[in-house]
């Protein structure tokens, strides 16, 4: 009787020590359980189909870095997908074809860092899933474990493809179609021809530099989607803000005093371009030295241009 005493003490104690171990485990261990970035969860596969037998739209844009992601993250947009688009608005290709599964996995990463809500699809680019159904789901792992995604993407509808994307599925990975204009494609279409422009076409993926107007070239003007609304002109912004940043540095109007919070007394100066000159560069001492005055002399209360040249 005493034994089992003692055994029962021994196991309250056993149970009130596991008890406050685990009370003690930080929250982001596999034990604790992982503790929310947001509090808006991730857009997951039923709700999306919630949506849609709802009769109500989803939203899809493309994201191709962190910034990029952030943004349809706090836009909340449902999903956000790392397209082989990213070949021509961002590496400056012709086409969707030269992009490699590296070059992929790495916008992947930096999409999943900033979009924490929208689902997450990464495109399988061109080469990487149309020798067989093995490479098809190898190169989805890949995108699922290396580049932070949820789902896949995939271009095409005939056979061989449909059964890439059952064994994918069958992985445990989910698939995205992709039909009607199929970029990947393009040497057998001969060219960006419009697709599936029935009833049928109930699906439209707009790009994040197309939507708001970021690229304003001749040959991206060629290709941009005429169903794609220009909802901003983001382009002639950043061209605006470049091309003044490149006046007023020729001007001498920036960096300015409001701009220039940290100083240099004058004997520290004094004592950077002695040390200049004790490494031979007599030259490099001398022209600092006159640009510091200019730059003293333009920063004057009162001074003008003409009084700093």
């Amino acid at each position: 009787m005493a034994f089992l005493t003692r055994l029962s003490k021994a196991s309250s104690l056993a149970r009130a020590c596991l008890s406050r171990c685990m009370s003690n485990l930080p929250e982001n261990t596999v034990y604790g359980g992982p503790k929310p970035q947001t509090t808006d969860q991730r857009v997951t596969l039923n709700q999306l189909k919630q949506k849609y037998r709802k009769g109500e739209p989803i939203t899809v844009v493309t994201a191709y870095d962190y910034p990029s992601g952030v943004h349809l993250d706090t836009a909340g947009i449902d999903i956000c997908l790392v397209g082989d688009s990213a070949s021509m608005v961002v590496h400056g290709h012709d086409t969707t074809l030269p992009i490699s599964l590296e070059e992929m996995l790495v916008h992947c990463r930096a999409v999943a860092r900033g979009a924490k809500r929208p689902l997450l699809v990464g495109d399988l680019p061109f080469g990487t899933y149309e020798t067989d159904t093995s490479q098809a789901v190898d190169t989805a792992v890949r995108v699922l474990k290396e580049g932070g995604m949820d789902a896949i993407k995939l271009e095409g509808g005939s056979p061989a493809r449909i059964t890439a994307a059952k064994a994918i599925v069958e992985a445990g990975i989910a698939v995205i179609g992709h039909v009607g204009l199929t970029p990947q494609a393009i040497s057998v279409l001969g060219g960006f021809r419009p697709q599936g422009r029935n009833v049928s076409s109930a699906v439209k993926v707009l790009v994040y530099h197309d939507l708001l107007g970021m690229l304003q070239h001749p040959h991206h003007a060629k290709v941009t989607p005429k169903f794609c609304k220009q909802f901003a002109r983001v382009g002639d912004v950043i061209n605006k803000a470049l091309l003044e940043y490149k006046e007023e540095v020729t001007n001498g109007s920036f960096p300015g005093p409001s701009h220039s919070p940290y100083k240099m007394n004058a004997e520290d100066v004094n004592g950077f371009f002695k040390e200049l000159e004790k490494l031979g560069l007599d030259k490099a001492a001398s022209a600092a030295t006159e640009a510091a005055e200019k730059k003293n002399a333009a920063q004057q209360p009162g001074a003008t241009k003409s009084q700093s040249d």
